[in-house]
């Protein structure tokens, strides 16, 4: 697994964005597949040379997002993210137009849908 993550000890990026970026894009991109089981966080902090805790936070990341799921006994898996309704996307090309039209940045944009998001 660690030829599939790659880690700039000296970049700018925090190790744990580093190893949930990766992993995620690798997800997107169908690189590593629905059900697959990824590495121990103890076992890939070994190969990478991180903290436990370091790898510990980018899995957590990643099960926020949707994209993988941790079962005591099963490990963590990927999981194939859902397709997303035609109506959110056609919602979604809605709220960009108006992000657009009142001048605000795509993360301002992110923010506000954050914000509204129900804890």
């Amino acid at each position: 697994m660690s030829g599939f993550v790659a880690i700039d000890a000296g970049g700018r990026v925090p190790p744990f964005e580093q190893v949930r970026s990766q992993l995620a894009a690798q997800i997107a991109a169908g690189y590593l597949v629905d059900g697959e089981r990824l590495p121990s966080v103890r076992g890939l902090a070994a190969e990478l040379g991180l903290a436990a805790g370091t790898v510990a936070k980018a899995y957590q990341l990643l099960e926020e997002a949707g994209l993988v799921q941790t079962a005591r006994g099963a490990g963590t898996r990927v999981v194939r993210p859902a397709a997303v309704p035609e109506s959110v996307m056609h919602a979604a090309a809605a709220l960009v137009a108006a992000a657009r039209e009142a001048g605000l940045s795509a993360d301002q944009t992110a923010a506000a849908l954050h914000d509204a998001w129900p804890a």
